[in-house]
């Protein structure tokens, strides 16, 4: 017995981790996005014997354009190659993170993790009285009625407002078409509550169908596949910086991590 299990073939599984804030490259400063883990998306996808791929996810969103295009990376390759994908949710699957676990075919997670948020969020501030009182005024130039929409140095705008929500509805009936696209009847309920960017622990999130059931990612994959399964994870490989580039890098590196915190912070975390 133990001479044939030498010809057997291993049972692989890739394990591709998504974690941080959704966001495109902005300078040193490196988001979760297609362009950084493309080539380990296409990698992990090309182990041979592959039995399945995970995604090991820990974030709390970020831009819906980088969510779907990961997510129909991720789907396009699973359907190519017959390849089933498993999500597993550690402290975080919100608003974009919960779009890429959508993009498997079951969700895992932990009975305390948060889940869900479908939805869309815009911020920013109001400087025009805050000008006004230090005697600073605004000159603005443009050619175009609508090129100064939402400039946070002019007084709020009723019609510019009401521009921002309907692209806001549009993107939200997006995403409200993927995750029901995805997740079909194993929605329980759909209450209002489930589509309002509302959010849950990982308990309340199998009683609402978000999720499929409670699993750590090595214990649910050898438990499928064996004890003996094959992980290999494939992550972006970390830039060192150059010796004169270092403090700005550094301080670039500082800014994200106070808003990656401060993104994880909006869901107790």
């Amino acid at each position: 017995m133990g001479f044939l299990s030498i010809f057997r073939k291993s049972q692989n599984v890739s394990v591709i981790p998504l974690n941080g804030i959704i966001s495109p490259n902005m300078g040193r400063r490196k988001g979760l996005n297609l362009n950084e883990i493309d080539k380990n998306i296409e990698d992990a996808f090309s182990v041979k014997n592959l039995k399945a791929v995970a995604l090991q996810i820990n974030s709390p969103g970020g831009s819906p354009v980088q969510s779907e295009m990961i997510s129909k990376r991720i789907r396009g390759l699973s359907e190519k190659k017959n390849i089933p994908v498993l999500a597993f949710v550690e402290d975080v699957a919100a608003s974009g993170g919960y779009w890429l676990a959508c993009s498997a075919d079951e969700i895992f997670a932990s009975k305390a993790s948060i889940v869900g948020s479908i939805g869309v969020v815009s911020s920013g501030f109001g400087f025009d009285k805050a000008i006004q009182k230090l005697g600073v005024e605004r000159r603005l130039y443009t050619s175009g009625d609508n090129k100064a929409i939402l400039d946070p140095f002019l007084p709020e705008n009723n019609d510019d407002v009401k521009r921002l929500k309907g692209i806001q509805k549009e993107l939200h009936n997006q995403f409200i078409s993927f995750v029901k696209s995805r997740r079909g009847s194993k929605i329980t309920n759909e209450n209002k509550e489930i589509f309002t960017g509302a959010f849950w622990s990982g308990e309340k999130s199998l009683e609402l169908g978000l999720i499929d059931s409670f699993g750590e990612m090595k214990a649910v994959l050898k438990d499928r596949f064996g004890e003996n399964v094959k992980i290999k994870e494939f992550a972006p490989k970390k830039k060192l910086f150059g010796f004169g580039n270092l403090l700005s890098g550094a301080l670039d590196m500082f800014i994200h991590k106070i808003e990656e915190r401060s993104s994880f912070k909006n869901f107790g975390l």
